[in-house]
């Protein structure tokens, strides 16, 4: 099956540019460096934290990630849209030294396994005025550039093209400009995010953010909300992403008054999903995607989140966790939700109940089809390797494992 016209179309202008010598654009960490101080018209950064990072990120972009000529225009956007938004914060709090004593309270942060439902989750919670989730356009610019506003429009034209770029992956996990978003995305801000080994294939740079550890990071996360209350005013904080289940200790360094759910699936109904939409994200930036070792990675991440919610849950005396299920997510999403807004003490109204179900019934469930197989893993020897996370939290197998593609109905999966 050939790629969609606009992916060939981006083949054809990287083969092109190669052929004339054209290296595409700078990835040099100085030179991004001053091209946001230049265009913030500032003389430097006043912190520095996220420069050993940064400068691992590029090595990696370079000497691993295969980038093609749009994936090498792409990352030099994004890292000077990183580092420019670095700068406003600094600025805004110059101006405004109260944005550092925003208190956030209590947040709750929904994670597990990927493709388990958190997605449908997160946004059903938003819709609850007393709640608040960060939205995509927020992240992407946390602040306007000028007087007029037009962060909306402007993120919205942008992951239309994207998703032009990546149609199976908008048809997996779509995205608009109000959605609510993962906090992958607020943690990339300061280059150490998860987010970057899922979009290109960097593996020393993940090896670096798996032994550097994820605290600087989620300091950035709780000031990058405090910059949002700011500006919109309080509310609890919703929160989301399968990768917090990789950096509890540093969110509950950072938020130690933290509410958690855990979304629970087999895992073998998980890891082809994953794999899938790893691979859809990376399409558009690389030149070659070698999917063994992307299904080695996917599966390494997965072992490594289902380890960790074991020992987590087996040592929590608290009872802040709330553990979900998908299966029980997807038969049905209002008494699942009824269950964690009791155990978090939250007000469920009728009003708000119709308005989750009015969402519900107007989002349309995916029709994703694909196999571990095609990834290199023989699912034959898989469920002896997730067999205590499948027994303690008594994961019911979905379906046989030479069957993992998507085909619970629910909407929005994720």
């Amino acid at each position: 099956m050939l790629p969609p016209l606009p992916l060939r179309l981006l083949r054809v202008a990287d083969r092109a540019a190669t052929a004339m010598g054209l290296a595409g654009a700078n990835l040099d960490s100085d030179d991004l460096m001053q091209c946001a101080l230049d265009r913030m018209q500032i003389s430097a950064f006043r912190d520095s934290v996220f420069v050993p990072a940064l400068r691992m990120l590029l090595d990696s972009y370079e000497g691993e990630a295969d980038l093609n000529l749009f994936g090498r225009y792409a990352a030099r956007w994004d890292v000077l849209r990183c580092l420019t938004n670095l700068l406003r914060f600094e600025a805004e709090e110059d101006r405004a030294p109260e944005i550092l004593r925003e208190r956030i309270e209590c947040p709750i942060f929904i994670t597990g396994l990927p493709r388990s439902g958190t997605t449908l989750l997160h946004a059903l919670l938003a819709i609850d005025p007393a709640l608040r989730a960060p939205r995509c356009w927020q992240t992407i610019s946390p602040y306007p550039e000028g007087a007029k506003d037009d962060r909306r429009e402007t993120v919205e034209r942008q992951l239309r093209l994207f998703q032009r770029l990546a149609p199976d992956m908008a048809a997996m996990h779509r995205m608009a400009a109000n959605s609510p978003q993962e906090c992958t995305e607020i943690t990339a801000q300061i280059f150490q995010s998860l987010r970057y080994e899922m979009t290109y294939r960097v593996p020393s740079y993940q090896a670096w953010i798996d032994g550097h550890g994820h605290r600087p990071a989620y300091r950035f996360h709780k000031r990058f909300l405090q910059h949002l209350q700011h500006q919109e005013g309080g509310g609890r904080w919703i929160l989301k992403s399968p990768d917090h289940i990789h950096a509890l200790p540093a969110i509950e360094s950072v938020y130690p008054h933290c509410g958690l759910v855990f979304m629970h699936r087999d895992p073998l109904r998980v890891i082809a999903s994953a794999a899938k939409l790893t691979e859809a994200v990376r399409q558009p930036f690389t030149r070659e995607i070698d999917k063994p070792e992307l299904g080695i990675q996917v599966l390494g991440r997965l072992k490594e989140a289902a380890d960790t919610m074991h020992e987590t849950a087996k040592e929590d005396r608290s009872g802040r966790i709330f553990h979900l299920h998908y299966t029980d997510f997807a038969k049905n999403p209002i008494v699942s939700i009824e269950n964690l807004y009791r155990h978090f003490d939250l007000k469920l109204g009728n009003d708000l109940r119709r308005r989750m179900r009015a969402y519900l019934a107007a989002a349309a469930a995916p029709s994703n089809h694909y196999t571990i197989e095609e990834f290199g893993i023989d699912p034959r020897t898989l469920r002896g390797r997730f067999e205590d996370y499948l027994q303690y939290f008594a994961v019911a197998p979905e379906a046989p494992a030479w069957r993992a593609g998507e085909n619970i109905r629910i909407p929005i999966a994720a």
